[in-house]
């Protein structure tokens, strides 16, 4: 979905209070880009996503998080578990490009000492 603002629209986004998750990847690894807002209301796409792709056998998944515009505790919940279950099956889960506020709230919670971030 692109902004009503057209060419200065800097990229895809969801209404306020909506998450889209893309999927991209292959059969052992994939990327899941998050637009919008990761929170209880939302946090089960995310959940289902990570569980369809490592249930499929992914072992490496990327949380692409440059157009995630707000995360709670559910969706980092969310996050811990799905790395949990890849580091059982021997995979990883990485963060990619977090916002400064995204980048605040994993600092305060500690899991930029869980979670490898690029």
């Amino acid at each position: 979905m692109l902004s009503s603002e057209g060419s200065r629209s800097r990229g895809p986004t969801v209404a306020p209070g909506e998450l889209n998750v893309v999927v991209s990847g292959t059969e052992t690894s994939y990327e899941l880009r998050l637009l919008g807002e990761l929170d209880m209301s939302t946090a089960a796409q995310l959940r289902d996503e990570l569980f369809r792709v490592t249930s499929g056998g992914a072992r490496h998944v990327i949380v692409d998080m440059r157009d995630l515009v707000f995360i709670d505790s559910t969706g980092l919940s969310v996050l811990i578990t799905g790395l949990k279950r890849l580091r059982q099956g021997g995979g990883d889960l990485a963060l990619r490009a977090p916002n400064p506020a995204t980048r605040k709230v994993l600092e305060i919670t500690g899991l930029t000492e869980v979670f490898a971030i690029t």
